[in-house]
């Protein structure tokens, strides 16, 4: 009897990404392969990438060296968002074997069939890669104590720098009661909490075909909230514009949905934002994150900002990071703009110096840490509820509450994948510590 493949994955990117990737994982179990560790060596190394910033397109470049140092006779697939966008150019790295894009990678399975049919190296490149049309249903489980939950994918919104729309394709979703089903069982695998993921998740629901409001976001969240076994939803990110008065009302008051909201601002500067092509303005920003403080103070919120965007002046910088500031919310993500082939911001006029990008992110990440450090502030002697982690020090535990604030504690057996109320104590180094009587490090 011949010993089973074995396989490793890495993932770049969102947590979309990882949810697909654990499918992958399953498709090849189902065919009799063993998953092992990506540093374990493997017979075959599937690559998830990400095509955001130039930086993923780099990494998946060291990625495929790392493997292949591995093992040098591996078989090497890469898939995702770099894929569908460049395939040729990927193909054209040494030792790749593989090429699938977003239309193709929930085949994976027949495509290494395929090839594995034939000695040697054999290059199957998508070299005509087709747009994605239909929706794939993922989620991940095994490797934490909550799941991402695809729930939504591609884009129809046409923003300036972004090539996600053409790495993903249009809008679509899942149906209701699909996602419901699937949150079940994540549910009966005794998960605590599930991340709803997508490219653009208010937008659920809301392509062609759909017949009734029935199927929008709202109606999700309401039905999700209603699963069993579940204690935890979050919502990965929503736009400004589609986190409406009623989802923020539903939240507020569901026993399952956590106070946390991640929603992309990209710029606090109305000429950015319309150059952009964003779908609002900055006071509409403000009145959301106004409308969410105004339920749950305790709520935390988190921001998506990118610097360094064509024509951005030193005034508008300095403009957008005044308002950002005035901003009651609790961390930014902060991305250096980055030019992207067949985006209109590629093309534009008065290009921001690189070395002036980094800055003004410097400017933004030491701001984001300051206002990190003060939403931790306003709960140290409180108690909330957090759900335990496996900490990589062995001799500690973390974790985070309703409200994402991180905690650690000394490690305790039996707490990993439980939720507990607990004081939080002492705030150390962005980290709020436990008590419960024991020593902080």
């Amino acid at each position: 009897m011949a010993t089973p493949k074995t396989v490793a994955f890495h993932t770049l990117g969102c947590k979309l990404n990882y949810s697909e990737t654990s499918t992958i994982k399953r498709l090849f179990e189902d065919k009799g392969y063993g998953a092992v560790p990506f540093s374990d060596g493997a017979d075959i190394y599937v690559i998830n990438t990400c095509s955001v910033t130039d930086f993923a397109d780099r990494k998946c470049r060291k990625i495929v060296r790392q493997a292949l140092k591995k093992a040098p006779h591996a078989q090497v697939i890469v898939t995702g968002c770099y894929a569908q966008l460049k395939p040729k150019e990927i193909a054209e790295i040494p030792g790749v074997d593989l090429v699938l894009g977003a239309a193709e990678k929930f085949r994976i399975t027949d495509y290494v069939d395929e090839i594995s049919k034939a000695p040697g190296k054999n290059m199957v490149a998508a070299g005509d890669i087709w747009e994605a049309t239909s929706f794939n249903s993922s989620f991940s489980f095994g490797d934490r104590t909550r799941s991402f939950l695809k729930v939504q994918d591609g884009c129809d919104y046409k923003c300036s720098f972004c090539t996600i729309p053409m790495a993903r394709g249009k809008s679509r979703s899942d149906s209701i009661e699909n996602v419901v089903a699937n949150a079940q069982e994540i549910a009966k695998k005794g998960i605590q909490e599930i991340v709803l993921t997508g490219v653009n998740i208010g937008d659920f629901g809301t392509e062609k075909g759909v017949p009734s409001k029935d199927g929008r976001f709202i109606e999700l969240i309401k039905a999700l909230d209603r699963v069993e076994g579940i204690n935890r939803f979050r919502i990965s990110s929503i736009e400004p514009n589609l986190c409406s008065d009623e989802v923020i009302e539903f939240v507020a008051n569901s026993k399952r949905f956590v106070p946390h909201f991640h929603m992309p601002l990209q710029s606090g500067n109305n000429k950015q934002l319309k150059e952009m092509r964003r779908r609002y303005k900055r006071e509409l920003y403000a009145d959301r994150v106004a409308k969410i403080k105004s339920l749950m103070p305790h709520c935390c919120i988190g921001v998506d900002v990118i610097v360094g965007f064509p024509n951005e002046t030193k005034e508008d910088f300095l403009e957008s990071y005044n308002f950002i500031s005035e901003l009651n919310v609790s961390y930014l993500h902060v991305f250096t703009y980055s030019e992207r082939q067949n985006t209109l911001a590629a093309e534009m006029p008065e290009v921001v110096e690189v070395g002036e990008r980094r800055r003004r992110n410097e400017m933004l990440r030491i701001l984001s840490q300051k206002k990190q450090r003060f939403f931790y502030e306003q709960f140290v002697g409180q108690e909330r509820p957090v759900l335990f982690e496996q900490h990589k020090d062995k001799s500690l535990l973390s974790g985070f509450t309703d409200n994402y604030v991180k905690i650690e504690m000394p490690f305790e057996s039996g707490k990993i994948n439980t939720i507990e109320n607990v004081r939080l104590e002492k705030l150390q180094d962005n980290c709020v510590m436990l008590s419960n009587n024991l020593a902080t490090v």
